[in-house]
């Protein structure tokens, strides 16, 4: 039993680290677009908070196109079987060229249009577009390397696909302020700055991910042993005909998509209600989104990690273990969840005192960052569980039903209500529409009860 447990926690250890940083970093962008860009204007960090959004509905495509393959390449990597992942990974990276690009050509098409879907006011509309135009080539970049990065982490590379992330991030930052503040006699952009190095860091982030791809790595086989070998990304054949196992990728990630599109859909409709409660609402709620992102990293690693690590283990076949890791994975969500909600509230004066906002927008991010530290502790559980274990094991659609009873029938109609009817403030408005993470846990625990998830996918595939 020891060495299984120092098994568990090593392999844990190994995943999850690597994890942590490649989410914090991505979290560090969103921190220093909000600084850069508080320094020159409230207008401009408003702005590139809404527009954003945009990043963030392409994410959830992202997530739902690659968390298929993640589910599938982790379980045919814990069985020893290269050449299903090699195949998986062509109609993935299909996809996702096709709604990067949709992404792209609507970005700069129609900017103006896509801001007004979530501000009516006029200066933020206009610089939000500005950014729209600058960054969307950002987004096909983004879609096509995230497929890489997937590949990398499933294949036992976690560690190198956080080392691309966090240089691309760095990259970023460095750009971002040589841009924004026209340094070392660069143009002086301000907010179309902050989107060129964004563009900039994507380039360099799916450069960097097709070579490391490229390199060999220890494939582990059925026995215990391990042969060297390079997982090939065939683009020549992106239009190859997998019928059969285009219908097993689908039949997990379908629900997978669904639930990524009904939770971000929601969340975006958040963004909606809060754009339209003023300039310093937005603003404020900018700041708690960030601080929340950089906070909340080890629990997003943790559910991340246990997606990989659970499914390693069922696609072997000893359920009894993959059950065994699924609790261990569920009393450490709770722990971090504690951790870092406590973190959130404890940091939130002195976020507060150097957030770049009026008097109105400090005093909503106070009240914001505390019921977000609830909010975190409840979270941290959800991501690991209903994204990590659950999925591991295919059980992917149980998400979809847990957000569209939370998210559809609770908090996205009440906000809407308190806003636009009873005209409640901006922090109960805020307060709503984040309780979705709350109203799930019950059902969520008495999901896991029935161990639905514990499943050998590859039984059933191709």
């Amino acid at each position: 039993m020891k060495k299984r447990d120092d098994d568990f926690y090593s392999r844990l250890f190994t995943l999850v680290v690597p994890l942590i940083i490649q989410a914090f970093m991505l979290a560090l962008v969103s921190a220093t677009d909000a600084i850069m860009l508080g320094l020159v204007d409230q207008t401009s960090l408003s702005a590139v908070s809404l527009g954003g959004q945009i990043q963030f509905v392409l994410n959830l495509f992202v997530l739902g196109i690659t968390g298929g393959l993640s589910i599938l390449a982790a379980q045919y990597w814990g069985k020893g079987e290269l050449s299903v992942i090699e195949r998986l990974i062509p109609f993935n990276l299909r996809y996702m060229t096709v709604i990067g690009a949709i992404f792209t050509v609507a970005a700069l098409a129609a900017p103006a249009g896509i801001m007004r879907i979530f501000t009516s006011e006029p200066d933020l509309v206009a610089s939000g577009a500005s950014y729209l135009r600058a960054v969307a080539l950002s987004y096909i970049l983004c879609a096509v390397s995230q497929v890489y990065l997937t590949v990398l982490k499933t294949t036992g590379r976690a560690g190198k696909a956080s080392r691309i992330s966090s240089f691309a991030v760095v990259l970023n930052i460095i750009v971002n302020a040589v841009l924004i503040f026209g340094l070392f006699g660069a143009p002086k952009l301000g907010i179309v700055g902050a989107a060129l190095s964004t563009v900039l860091a994507r380039a360099v982030e799916l450069v960097w991910s097709i070579i490391e791809t490229r390199k060999e790595t220890a494939v582990p086989l059925p026995d215990g042993s391990e042969k060297r070998a390079v997982v090939q990304v065939r683009w020549d054949r992106l239009f190859a005909s997998e019928p059969e196992l285009i219908k097993d990728y689908w039949k997990y990630t379908g629900p997978l998509m669904a639930a990524g599109l009904v939770w971000g859909i929601a969340y975006t409709l958040y963004s909606v209600i809060m754009g339209h409660m003023g300039s310093d609402a937005v603003a404020a709620n900018s700041i708690t989104g960030i601080a929340r992102s950089l906070i909340s990293c080890m629990t997003r690693g943790l559910g991340n990690g246990a997606g990989i690590l659970v499914g390693n283990v069922l696609g072997t076949g000893n359920l009894e273990l993959a059950k065994k890791y699924g609790g261990r994975l569920t009393k450490l969500s709770i722990a971090g969840g504690v951790v870092t909600g406590l973190l959130i509230m404890a940091l939130s004066p002195v976020i507060v005192r150097f957030a770049p906002l009026s008097d109105t927008a400090s005093g909503y991010l106070q009240g914001m960052l505390l019921f977000c530290g609830i909010n975190l502790m409840f979270q941290s559980v959800n991501h690991t569980v209903l994204d990590g274990v659950f999925c591991a094991g295919g059980d992917s659609a149980f998400d979809m039903y847990g957000n569209i009873g939370a998210m559809w029938c609770f908090s996205v109609p009440l906000g809407f209500i308190a806003a636009f009817v009873l005209k409640a403030p901006p922090l109960l408005v805020y307060c709503i529409v984040n309780m979705d993470e709350i109203v799930k846990i019950p059902a969520v625990y008495l999901r896991y009860k029935k161990y639905i998830w514990l499943r050998d996918l590859t039984k059933e595939s191709v």
